[in-house]
């Protein structure tokens, strides 16, 4: 089963999964400003962190089944979900298998829909580039996941995401990789589902189309969305802000001093 761990009893369950090359530590610099009301479950996907990969291609639909693993063995149900990156995709997937449990699921600076033939294209260039040069991989990618024009402040947590991915097996590298590549257009998951929608979108995100799946949202009122001045890592870019909305929108708390 994947490893996983557990902070805070609040009455709340959020589920946090992390995106590629990530595991359950980029949640530090977040939880201390989340409301004390959430008990935090902070899993480990497939090939990340302690969990062991267990296909050669870990498609999201095998991530969600695996979270569900654990949710079950927690005896926990009617859960907020929460995912980065790809562990948004994960979310949407496990969003189609198992809406019944979900009270609500948050995009974390990631997307519904498949990749542009642009990004697939990258996609299968990195599988390449992982098993040859995997180091030089993640010095020359994680810095572009940040917000460019606050490179220099942000330095010791670009230091901090290249440790974590460099951390990451290589086998779980890859088969995350062929996972994000077979995904499937989720629109229709946000279309459907009942619960509360939220997205937390970054202007400078270099990982995400953020005009594109700000503006092609399905129109609903179970649909809130935010976009920060970041690139693709709100956790350490944004941490008390991504908290404020999160505690805000899921527990339907006002906010106190929320500042974009």
């Amino acid at each position: 089963m994947l490893h996983y761990e557990i902070s805070g009893n609040g009455k709340e369950q959020l589920v946090l999964l992390h995106g590629f090359m990530e595991n359950h530590t980029i949640w530090k610099e977040m939880e201390p400003h989340l409301s004390k009301e959430f008990t935090l479950i902070k899993i480990n996907l497939p090939g990340h962190g302690s969990s062991e990969v267990i296909a050669e291609t870990h498609t999201m639909e095998l991530m969600a089944q695996e979270v569900k693993k654990v949710t079950d063995t927690l005896h926990i149900d009617k859960f907020h979900l929460l995912g980065h990156s790809m562990g948004g995709y994960a979310t949407l997937a496990f969003t189609e298998k198992f809406p019944e449990v979900l009270k609500s699921i948050t995009l974390f600076f990631s997307s519904p829909f498949t990749d542009d033939q642009e990004k697939k294209d990258q996609r299968q260039k990195s599988l390449r580039v992982i098993k040859e040069a995997f180091p030089a991989y993640v010095q020359a990618g994680i810095p572009n996941l940040f917000n460019p024009n606050e490179k220099d402040i942000l330095e010791g947590k670009i230091e901090i995401a290249k440790k974590i991915a460099l951390s990451t097996p290589t086998t779980g590298v890859l088969a995350a990789v062929k996972g994000m590549m077979e995904r499937t257009d989720k629109t229709a998951v946000l279309e459907s589902f009942a619960g509360k929608i939220l997205i937390i979108a970054g202007k400078h995100d270099n990982a995400v189309k953020t005009d594109t799946v700000l503006n092609n949202l399905p129109e609903k009122t179970n649909i809130k969305s935010y976009l920060l001045d970041s690139g693709h890592n709100g956790h350490w870019e944004k941490p008390t802000i991504c908290a404020e909305i999160i505690n805000t929108e899921l527990l339907h708390h006002l906010p106190k001093n929320l500042v974009f």
